[in-house]
């Protein structure tokens, strides 16, 4: 099926349904604080010295709260702890939901003969999923709060997992990946918002990082359970599989009750006039020892100004995102997130979801087999976010962002020499990999912590998914389908050749990116480092 089939067949739906949010983003929801609290003034706050606030053209009613102040200064205490635990085997269900068509590619061709040739139909049908997703979860997001809307889009996730297992023909399949894909683009927006806004300011690189990588655990049990389930002396592959996304659905349902003992972000409260509810929910993960070596929690001496969410519509986000007003110019950091998630969607949805077709094209792995190379690879990618997290607090943003997209970059190319020079076997290839994700696992996840710290609490979550969304689609969906048309179909060295030095420009052009148009937000609070200073902030230290 050609690249223009794919297109005629999907966009009556992706411009039904963004036809459908436009009409949100213009009507919009005015949310006023009708819960009966009553805000602070800065009479209310203890005699703390208050800041000047700048004047903001874009939003009205301004209000100050310590509740950011008091979040960041916060040791790591056991609420910390007990919501990584809760969000890392959540992120690994989730890792192993997306990774499982990977490995069961082959076993699933067999009975639903989804189009391998030109673009994969069942990988651009997901990431169109993912993408309106993601645009419409993050909406519900910042209009119902971060914890009502992971459990949602988990739940959304899991169904259409399950409901993928008992498809009967290809497009009932197409339909369910689509599903899933929605889901799961509303969890990534959903689940970095709230990490954002409940992770204290000196952990956040550290943690965002490291639970973006526990993707990759889920990866790992997919690959195995492959070694299982295509492997005819096991089992019946034409119904392995199938068993197995029922076991998949399973495994994420068990988990659905631990996601609530996520509390609402206490920001999302505040600045929804929900003042009293924030306070019992930050008073409470005080009272959980944020303490180190049994010294005082530091004292609270900053307060911070927040804005009613006057604009909730996505057409509001955009214009804040394209438009300068004045000192507030969010233009760099809009080129700066969509560069950084357009370069790794690429690498990751061109090149590193379709390795196991490579693996059968070029080196004649048997289906049975498929796992025993994706399973290293999916274990480096899990190491590399583990070990490289820490480093994006202490080294600093821009100077880890650049490092990890720019060397991503350089093996990339050398793999890429190695391949056309035909001096690599499917284990030396798989080594090859192991080298490049090590690094490029934690780049990609710096892609989803830099456009989290780019943008102000009111349109967090729909900045995320705007990036998110637009880079995908860019990186995901229309670069492979230019290749398509670019390069012939028959050529298959020559087409995975040039995907993979394509890539290893986008990455390390990224780097550079990141390198120019950074901007400090390590160990900052995430209200400091989303407002730009008059564009003076590329000169500043501390990346």
């Amino acid at each position: 099926m050609n690249g223009y089939l794919i297109l005629a067949l999907t966009t009556p739906l992706i411009v039904g349904a963004l036809g459908w949010l436009a009409v949100l983003g213009v009507t919009g929801i005015k949310e006023p604080a009708d819960s009966g609290d009553v805000l602070p003034k800065p009479a209310d706050l203890g005699g703390l010295q208050i800041p000047p606030g700048p004047a903001v053209p874009f939003k009205t009613n301004p209000l100050w709260s310590d509740i950011p102040a008091r979040l960041d200064r916060l040791h790591w205490n056991r609420f910390h702890t007990r919501l990584c635990v809760v969000l890392g085997c959540t992120w690994a269900f989730i890792g192993l939901i997306v990774t499982l068509v990977g490995p069961l590619d082959p076993a699933i061709r067999n009975v639903l003969p989804v189009a391998a040739e030109p673009v994969d139909l069942s990988v651009l049908i997901y990431l169109a999923g993912m993408t309106l997703g993601a645009l419409l979860f993050s909406w519900l997001s910042d209009r119902f709060g971060r914890s009502k809307l992971i459990v949602l889009t988990v739940l959304v996730s899991l169904l259409g997992t399950i409901a993928t297992g008992c498809a009967w023909d290809v497009w009932s399949f197409l339909s369910f990946r689509f599903i899933t894909g929605a889901g799961i683009g509303g969890t990534y927006v959903a689940v970095n918002s709230a990490l954002q806004e409940l992770i204290p300011a000196h952990y956040r690189g550290t943690t965002i990082i490291s639970l973006n990588g526990t993707f990759w655990a889920g990866a790992m049990f997919s690959a195995l359970a492959s070694l299982v389930v295509l492997n005819p002396a096991i089992s019946n592959p034409e119904i392995g599989w199938r068993a197995l996304f029922g076991v998949a659905g399973v495994l994420v349902f068990v988990i659905m009750p631990l996601l609530y003992l996520i509390p609402e972000s206490p920001r999302w409260l505040i600045a929804r006039g929900q003042s009293a509810q924030a306070e019992r929910i930050v008073t409470s993960i005080e009272a959980e020892g944020g303490r180190k070596g049994g010294g005082q929690l530091p004292p609270m001496v900053e307060v911070i100004q927040l804005f009613w969410p006057d604009q909730t519509t996505i057409l509001g986000a955009v214009r804040l995102m394209l438009i300068s007003h004045g000192a507030f110019d969010y233009r760099k950091r809009t080129v700066l997130g969509l560069t950084l998630m357009a370069s790794q969607a690429f690498l990751y949805n061109g090149i590193f979801f379709g390795y196991s077709r490579q693996l059968e094209e070029f080196y004649h792995v048997p289906d049975h087999d498929i796992g025993r190379y994706m399973l290293p690879v999916a274990f480096s990618n899990l190491v590399g976010a583990l070990v490289l997290s820490r480093l994006f607090d202490s080294f600093g943003r821009k100077q880890m962002i650049t490092t990890t997209y720019v060397l991503s970059g350089i093996l990339l190319a050398i793999t890429g020499l190695l391949f056309w020079l035909g001096v690599l076997d499917a284990w030396g290839h798989t080594a090859c990999w192991m080298a490049i994700f090590f690094v490029a696992s934690a780049a990609a996840s710096s892609a989803y912590l830099t456009v989290g710290e780019a943008f102000p609490l009111e349109i967090r979550a729909r900045g995320i998914a705007l990036l998110f969304a637009f880079g995908t689609a860019i990186g995901g969906l229309a670069i492979p389908l230019l290749f398509d048309w670019l390069v012939p179909v028959g050529v298959s060295n020559t087409r995975y050749y040039s995907f993979i030095l394509f890539a290893a420009m986008l990455m390390t052009a990224a780097g550079w990116v990141a390198w120019y148009l950074g901007f400090p937000a390590a160990r900052k609070t995430s209200e400091v480092a989303a407002f730009p200073d008059g564009g003076k902030e590329e000169s500043l230290g501390g990346g």
